[in-house]
């Protein structure tokens, strides 16, 4: 793959997650997953641009209206111990890829499952569930270098726990700390690796801006979404072949 298939491909990753608040952290890992790249350099790379473009959709969909802190805290108060934990865990290359394939059909099927409407009752987390809810996720998303998102958001809208933009929001501040948590226990662990990232981060913080305002004020993507989705099962099923070999 060349460098300017890759970062087109990033670009793109990062303007459809972002429009759900998402940073994409399962879209690059899928992306560079095709490359052969090592786990620790591709959870390491996944994390970073997850940061950056995350944190451009947490500030888009917060300044729109869509944010409560009141929902999301429970959930950070949880996922911070389980991320910097699953940062610092070691893990095999087998035993990634299949972490790592699950989290990808997890993420398509996110990006296939339909939002619940505006104006559905609706009803927030008891706080120990919430709190636990982070900690599983938060361990989780360290250890195959994703932010959360992919796990948070159907559970927020199957649960009925919030609206689509709210959802969002909530997503884009949960993936943040997430993502942030996971980079600073792989620093301590001494398990960072980076390649060359600055055209990655450029196609990611443009992209990211574009598909966080379309998404916060405009329109939620899902027939894009759902292209995407069909990318993240190849790249799973590439992933499971592998580890299986």
């Amino acid at each position: 793959m060349s460098t300017v298939t890759l970062v087109i491909l990033i670009f793109l990753v990062a303007l459809v997650y972002a429009s759900v608040g998402h940073g994409g952290a399962s879209g690059y890992l899928a992306t560079m997953s095709l490359l052969a790249s090592t786990p620790t350099a591709m959870a390491s790379s996944a994390l970073l641009l997850n940061l950056l473009v995350a944190g451009t959709a947490c500030l888009t969909f917060w300044r729109a209206g869509h944010g409560s802190f009141q929902l999301l805290w429970p959930f950070i108060v949880g996922s911070i111990p389980g991320a910097l934990m699953g940062g610092w865990l070691p893990v095999s290359a087998g035993t990634y890829g299949w972490l790592l394939a699950v989290a990808l059909l997890v993420a398509a099927g996110r990006l296939c499952l339909p939002s619940i409407r505006h104006g559905d009752v609706l009803a927030r987390p008891r706080l120990f569930i919430a709190v636990f809810v982070g900690v599983g996720i938060g361990l989780l998303s360290g250890v195959v270098g994703v932010g959360g998102g992919i796990f948070l958001s159907p559970l927020m809208m199957l649960l009925r726990w919030a609206d689509p933009k709210q959802t969002a929001a909530a997503s884009a501040g949960f993936i943040v700390v997430n993502s942030a948590a996971g980079l600073i226990g792989r620093v301590m662990a001494g398990r960072v690796v980076m390649g060359p990232l600055v055209p990655l981060v450029v196609a990611a913080f443009v992209g990211g801006v574009i598909g966080s305002r379309l998404g916060a004020n405009h329109f939620s993507g899902l027939w894009v979404r759902r292209l995407l989705a069909v990318v993240l099962v190849i790249a799973a099923g590439k992933l499971v072949v592998l580890s299986h070999g």
